[in-house]
Parts: C-alpha cells; sequence; structure tokens
C-alpha cells in the first residue's frame, strides 16, 4: 500500500540530519475500516473486500492493501534460535540451571529478557532491525507478538518490564512511520494504550476468552480480532451477532493454512 505517512516520516529523517532541533513525525494512521486477513502461515491473494492484511516479516506485503508486519517482539522466532544463541546469548532469559526459558506452548521459542534497562535497549535494537526491514519493503505498520512472555517466564519478569521494552519497540516503529499493534496481553491494554503507546491491537480468541472489552475500551474500533474454531464454542455468525464483538472479527483454521491446503479456514463477520 502507498503510504504517504510513512514516506512523509522518512523524508523528515533524511531532511532532519544534523538539525539542531528533531522536527514531530508525522502519526502513522491505524489500519482502516474493513475486513482483514491474517496470514502468518503464508501469503496468499486476500479474498475481494479485505482492506487489511497480516503476514510474517519474511514475506511481502499485500499489494495495494494495508499491511501489518508480524515481528516477535519478546520472544525468538524458531529459525532464528541459533542465531540468538551465538550472537546475543546475553539477551536470553535463563533458568536457574542457566538454560534459555522457552515457552512451553511453542518450545521452539526462547523467552527474551527484559529486566534491565540495558537489556531492553539491546533487544530493541536487535528487534528494531526487523522493523526497519519491514518498513523498507513497504509495510504500514507492525504487530508485536508475545507482550504477555512475563506469564511465562516463572515470575522472572514483569509487566513493568515488558511494557517498558514494548514502549521502545512502538518508538523504533514510529521512528520509521509504521503504525505498531498492541498483541494479546488483554491486562496490559490500558497501559499497552496509554504508556507503551500502541496505536491498535490485534487480538486473538478475545470472544472465545471474553477479553474483547479490554481492547474496545481502549482502541475504539481499532481492534482485529483472529478467532479458532477449537475455542470459539460457536458459529461465527452467532459471534458476530453477540454485543461487543468487534466488527473485524475473522475464524480462521489453527495453523493458518493458504488457500488450497487441508484444513484451511478464513471467514469474517
Amino acid at each position: 500500500m502507498a503510504d504517504t505517512t510513512r514516506a512523509a516520516a522518512l523524508l523528515l529523517a533524511v531532511l532532519c540530519a544534523g538539525c539542531a532541533s528533531t522536527a514531530a513525525v508525522p502519526v502513522p494512521e491505524p489500519p482502516p475500516k474493513g475486513p482483514f486477513d491474517y496470514q502468518l502461515g503464508g501469503a496468499y491473494t486476500p479474498a475481494a473486500g479485505v482492506a487489511t492484511v497480516v503476514r510474517d516479516a519474511t514475506d511481502e506485503p499485500a499489494a495495494g492493501l494495508y499491511s501489518v508486519c508480524y515481528v516477535n517482539g519478546f520472544q525468538t522466532q524458531p529459525q532464528e534460535r541459533d542465531l540468538w544463541l551465538s550472537e546475543h546469548p546475553g539477551l536470553l532469559l535463563r533458568d536457574t540451571g542457566g538454560d534459555p526459558v522457552a515457552d512451553p506452548d511453542w518450545p521452539d521459542e526462547m523467552l527474551l529478557d527484559t529486566s534491565t534497562a540495558d537489556a531492553r535497549e539491546e533487544i530493541a535494537r536487535v528487534v528494531g532491525e526487523t522493523v526497519a526491514t519491514c518498513a523498507e519493503r513497504g509495510f504500514d505498520a507492525v504487530e508485536f507478538d508475545n507482550l504477555d512472555s512475563f506469564t511465562r517466564s516463572g515470575d522472572a519478569l514483569t509487566a513493568d518490564d515488558n511494557l517498558a521494552l514494548a514502549a521502545e519497540l512502538v518508538a523504533a516503529a514510529h521512528g520509521r512511520g509504521l503504525a505498531a499493534a498492541q498483541k494479546n496481553a488483554a491486562e496490559t491494554t490500558g497501559r499497552a494504550r496509554g504508556e507503551a503507546g500502541f496505536d491498535f491491537a490485534v487480538a486473538e480468541e478475545c470472544v472465545a476468552f471474553d477479553e474483547c472489552g479490554a481492547y474496545t475500551g481502549a482502541y475504539g474500533d481499532g481492534v482485529l480480532v483472529v478467532e479458532y474454531p477449537d475455542t470459539l464454542g460457536s458459529s461465527l455468525a452467532q459471534a458476530c451477532g453477540a454485543p461487543g464483538t468487534p466488527s473485524r472479527t475473522i475464524l480462521r483454521d489453527r495453523d493458518l493454512l493458504v488457500p488450497g491446503e487441508e484444513g484451511h479456514l478464513r471467514e469474517s463477520c
């Protein structure tokens, strides 16, 4: 999508290099109204009428549509495990035996250690390189996943730690002209919006777990909801008709398969 806001931000950065004072960067635009698709399992041509597409940072943005770049902001990606272990071992959360702490539901993802200001600054620098790539490829926004990693840390990390890193990641996105999305962690939403500065939210299973109000209370219509058949407990049509369900709610298969793969599912309110 042609993003004049991002272009303006990048132009300002060039023009103001070496200036005595820094001009304000335009506020990035959140996703437009209209249906969206969640394509982390692989990119494909969106259905007619889709206005926003979320894709992995390794994919290209959807041509002509508002595109959100998925970035794992608080844990490592499976394919980058060896990279973090060899180049950034001090940024990984360790257990009492010195081994990296893994996400119990995603054991090939290691938690980043957000407990100190120095570590957060370095994590933001490393993750910021991916944010820069998202901007260079033409994405309009970034979704930072695993804000809730502190809940899987055995009390080694706190919400304060992760929100402090979130503020740095949001600043990195805004500095590149990208909007920034809070991903899950409903219990932190007020602070995530007010302190970290997120612009909108991507919420998984907020209908299933009755959490959507936390997001809409902070972001209004700026909430993209992804539900899954194994936890929704009703048809999508029933969920869409229920009070409090955000208008931009979709039902996806758990593995986020592409069309043509057995089990692919995408329905929209």
